[in-house]
C-alpha cells in the first residue's frame, strides 16, 4: 500500500514539562547548583530579584546567574559534564516505569495499531536533560542549551524556552517535526492532530501550553505535589478556568489517580482514531 493510502493519524503524542511534573524539585537543584555549593533559595531568590529590578526574563537571567556563579568559582563545565549531572534526578513515585506501561497500555487497547510518543518541552537545560535515567522513553526533548566556546566553556544562552515559547514546539509536534513552523498546513497534512496529543505539566508556567492544547482539540492534565495545598489550589485554579481536563497528586505509580485519569483520555482518543481508521478504510475501499 502506498503512502498516499495509509492511514497516518495513528500517532498519540504524550507531552511533559519536566521541573516539577516528572521530579518534585526543578534539575538545577539536583544538579548544578549543588556541585557548585549554592543554596538553590537564595540562589532562586537573586533570580527573581534581578529579573524584576532589570525587567529581564527569568529564564535567561538564571541562564547567566549560572554563568557567573561557574566563573565566580572558577568552576567549568562542559557538555559531557552537565549530562553526566542528570544521573542525579530524582522522580516522583512511579516515573521510571511510567512511559513502559502507559505505553503498553496504548498497544493493547489500540490493538497494536497505535503508536505512543513522548515529548519533554522545559525551560530546563538540554545538556542535562540527556543524560537522565528516562531519556530513553523520548522521542524528542526540547529545552534552553547554553552556547560553548571552543574550549567547551557554556558561556551564553544559545536557545531559551519560557512559558510561551512552549507552545510553538507543541506545533511543531503537531506538525512534524521536520515542516516549517510559519507556513500554513492543512489539519488532516500534520502529522500529530491535536485531537491525538495529551499535556501534562505542574502549574502556571504550563498554562500557555495547555491553553493550545485545550483550544485546538488536545487534553491537558495538572500535577501537584502531594499534601502540598498551594500546589493543590493552583490545580483546581486551572480546572475551574477550563485549562485543564483532570488534575491529580504527581505519583506516576501503577493504580494511582493519575494513572486512571491518563487511561480515560488515552480511551477517548484511542477509540477515535480507531473509529477514523475505519472511516479511512471503508471510503478506500470504494476506489
Amino acid at each position: 500500500m502506498s503512502k498516499h493510502h495509509q492511514f497516518k493519524h495513528n500517532i498519540i503524542a504524550m507531552i511533559y514539562d519536566f521541573d516539577g511534573t516528572l521530579t518534585p524539585q526543578p534539575m538545577q537543584e539536583y544538579t548544578i547548583l549543588p556541585k557548585l555549593g549554592v543554596a538553590p533559595q537564595e540562589f532562586w531568590h537573586r533570580v527573581k530579584q534581578e529579573a524584576r529590578e532589570t525587567g529581564g526574563d527569568e529564564m535567561l537571567t538564571y541562564m547567566r546567574l549560572l554563568v557567573d556563579k561557574l566563573e565566580t568559582k572558577q568552576q567549568h563545565l562542559n557538555r559531557s559534564d552537565l549530562c553526566s549531572l542528570g544521573a542525579r534526578i530524582k522522580y516522583f513515585p512511579g516515573v521510571e516505569s511510567w512511559f513502559e506501561r502507559i505505553a503498553k497500555y496504548v498497544r493493547k487497547r489500540g490493538g497494536g495499531n497505535i503508536r505512543l510518543e513522548n515529548y519533554i518541552i522545559s525551560a530546563g537545560q538540554k545538556e542535562i536533560l540527556e543524560g537522565v535515567a528516562i531519556r530513553e522513553h523520548f522521542t524528542a526533548m526540547f529545552a534552553s542549551e547554553y552556547f560553548f566556546d571552543h574550549h567547551d566553556r557554556a558561556t551564553w544562552p544559545n536557545i531559551l524556552i519560557n512559558d510561551t515559547i512552549k507552545t510553538q514546539y507543541i506545533f511543531r509536534i503537531n506538525k512534524g517535526l521536520e515542516a516549517p513552523i510559519n507556513e500554513y498546513m492543512p489539519e488532516d497534512q500534520r502529522r500529530i492532530p491535536f485531537s491525538n496529543i495529551v499535556y501534562i505539566g505542574d502549574g502556571m508556567t504550563d498554562v500557555p501550553g495547555m491553553t493550545v492544547t485545550k483550544k485546538n482539540g488536545g487534553y491537558a492534565i495538572a500535577v501537584h505535589r502531594p499534601r502540598i495545598p498551594k500546589s493543590i489550589a493552583t490545580c483546581r485554579k486551572l480546572l475551574e478556568a477550563r485549562r485543564i481536563d483532570f488534575y491529580a497528586p504527581a505519583n506516576y505509580s501503577t493504580g494511582r489517580v493519575l494513572e486512571k485519569r491518563v487511561q480515560l483520555i488515552l480511551d477517548q482518543i484511542i477509540a477515535q482514531v480507531l473509529y477514523q481508521r475505519e472511516i479511512f478504510s471503508a471510503r478506500l475501499s470504494l476506489g
